[in-house]
């Protein structure tokens, strides 16, 4: 366990999905716990779609059992991002690379480089646990051909940057960083990651479309609410959206 973080880790070679042997293991783990792979072989992403997982690249889960209601527990993906982003910051040392798109990306120069997969089971029972999946595109990313028309193009560190990070040594600076915020989490509640997201936001103020199945509203990114919502400004009004893809 590190003493920086409070949290246990468990690096294996390889793995199906780093969010699966997190539930698998879940019963057996006393305190927080980051499960890191080499390699994923069936990892996935929001909507279960295959997430990339080469050698290299950041595949890591922190497995924890939280006890708030499950709508307060979904509010730790703007945590991961918010951690996500002070660990690029920490790494590069170029703030003005990093941004975070709602719901759960972040962006290095107007590209994806991250994603987050927050999954749960029993919140509401005696044994609740939450996957915390964050994939990093430290030395390649996906082709764009790969993405949907439309879509943010796929990045990495690497290639952004010309740094060489470790999936080690970045987790040794983000799980400090998701620690700190996660005590204001606990302690403070959602008003100052809200804040401290939004300040890192990209288009905020700008148009976007926010597609939900069939349906895609295009609007001013308002803000996000205390619930987590995107905002959309529209001609007849302001809306709350609690789930969508964001296209710019």
């Amino acid at each position: 366990m590190s003493a920086r973080d409070g949290a246990g880790r468990i690096a294996l070679p390889e793995i199906d999905s780093t969010n699966a042997e997190g539930f698998r293991r879940a019963a057996s783990l006393p305190a927080p716990t980051w499960i890191l792979a080499g390699v994923q072989t069936a990892g996935r992403g929001r909507r279960a779609r295959p997430w990339s997982s080469p050698p290299g690249n950041f595949h890591g889960t922190l497995v924890l059992k939280p006890t708030e209601p499950p709508e307060v527990v979904a509010l730790r993906s703007f945590a991961a991002a918010l951690a996500l982003h002070e660990a690029f910051v920490q790494v590069t040392g170029l703030p003005q690379s990093f941004a975070l798109k709602w719901p759960n990306d972040v962006l290095c120069n107007g590209g994806k480089i991250a994603g987050i997969l927050l999954e749960s089971q029993g919140l509401n029972g005696p044994e609740p646990i939450l996957c915390i999946g964050i994939g990093v595109n430290l030395i390649a990313a996906p082709d764009a051909s790969q993405v949907e028309p439309g879509a943010v193009p796929p990045v990495s560190l690497l290639q952004e940057t010309g740094l060489r990070v470790t999936p080690e040594a970045f987790l040794d600076t983000l799980a400090p960083a998701y620690a700190g915020w996660e005590t204001i989490f606990t302690a403070e509640g959602f008003a100052p990651l809200r804040a401290a997201w939004l300040s890192h936001a990209a288009r905020l103020g700008e148009r976007v479309r926010a597609r939900t199945g069939a349906e895609t509203r295009e609007g001013v990114f308002e803000t996000i609410d205390a619930q987590g919502n995107l905002i959309l400004r529209m001609s007849h009004g302001s809306v709350a959206i609690p789930a969508a893809e964001v296209f710019f």
